[in-house]
């Protein structure tokens, strides 16, 4: 065992956000093997009082439950359960859905990569093999794939997929660095997640895993979220942008982005106000001014692809959990005071 955590057995937490998943959450418990020492039960204010449905009915001592008085989201719900945790010792913290849909006997495989000091944070991805994913309704197959995209774009992960997915494992130190009072609280919350992970420069590694449906009902609809992610895609993106590569560094990327966009936008301003001019006036626009309006958009344009191949190819590739400290308080500190245990 690498040594980014430490020489004894690590210590593994579960997160469990619990919301409206009462004939789910006792399996979902029970499934979980030996290897886990913590599990964290989160009544996100559930109606169905899940958290004293949870302390009434299961005997695994290593169950704890959190309760929030105010419904935070599953977002809110994990970083409760991520703040238990850390404060609790735990090395890595793992989140699995109540509702049956994660396979518990994965977890080593969303473990290890962190233990062995080649990743900060696992995610699953239900599109690894093909032959699994027709399991999938249609919509949310589509869906996934529209919010994969962009959120390849806006987060810089440009080699995960399956965003939406909220089976995650995390090394605690990286956890302690995150935001915890910045990062969405309702569904955009694991594609934020992402977002504040670059601005960290942790490795983020995609874990196959089939996609598994029952008669549980999920409460994220994509088709009702894709346009509200999309401008919260936008947002983070900039912000994404700006943090890399004005902020933390400045590199010849950042001189093919500037440049890109001048060219790219006098090219097509200049080109406009030409052609607008050229129809009211009925007369046809000079050979000049075509190639004086075409030349800057061209050049401009491979500029801009040059800073995309950049930053592609400049998806974090080094842990950065070994070099973080390791502050418990940090993270609890974080937290809105309605979101406590």
């Amino acid at each position: 065992m690498n040594s980014s955590i430490s020489n004894k057995a690590p210590s593994i937490a579960v997160v469990i956000p619990s919301y409206k998943v009462r004939p789910h959450i006792l399996g979902v418990i029970a499934k979980i093997g030996p290897e886990v020492d913590q599990i964290y039960v989160v009544d996100d204010c559930c109606p169905e009082n899940s958290g004293d449905f949870v302390a009434n009915n299961s005997t695994d001592p290593r169950v704890r439950i959190v309760r929030h008085t105010v419904n935070q989201g599953v977002g809110g719900a994990v970083m409760s359960g991520y703040a238990e945790a850390i404060a609790n010792g735990a090395d890595v913290i793992v989140k699995v859905d109540g509702d049956g849909q994660m396979d518990p006997s994965l977890l080593p495989q969303f473990v290890t990569p962190i233990v062995d000091g080649w990743a900060d944070y696992t995610k699953g991805n239900r599109f690894y093999d093909l032959t699994h994913i027709t399991r999938m309704p249609a919509m949310r197959l589509i869906g996934n794939a529209g919010l994969s995209i962009l959120t390849k774009i806006s987060t810089g992960y440009w080699t995960i997929f399956d965003p939406t997915n909220g089976y995650t494992a995390i090394n605690a130190r990286a956890a302690a660095h995150l935001p915890f009072d910045r990062i969405s609280r309702r569904y955009f919350f694991e594609t934020d997640m992402l977002f504040r992970l670059n601005t960290l420069r942790a490795v983020v590694v995609d874990i196959p895993m089939d996609a598994v449906y029952g008669d549980e009902k999920s409460n994220l609809k994509i088709s009702k979220v894709l346009f509200e992610f999309t401008g919260k895609h936008a947002k983070n993106f900039a912000k994404r942008i700006f943090y890399n590569y004005f902020l933390r560094d400045m590199t010849a990327a950042t001189f093919e982005l500037i440049v890109g966009l001048i060219l790219f936008i006098f090219g097509v301003c200049f080109g406009a106000v030409h052609w607008i001019s050229a129809i009211a006036s009925a007369t046809p626009t000079p050979l000049g001014t075509i190639m004086l309006s075409a030349l800057p958009v061209l050049i401009g344009l491979q500029f801009l692809l040059g800073f995309l191949n950049y930053d592609v190819a400049n998806v974090p590739s080094r842990p950065i959990s070994r070099f973080l400290p390791f502050n418990p308080a940090r993270s609890c500190l974080q937290l809105l005071p309605e979101d406590g245990a």
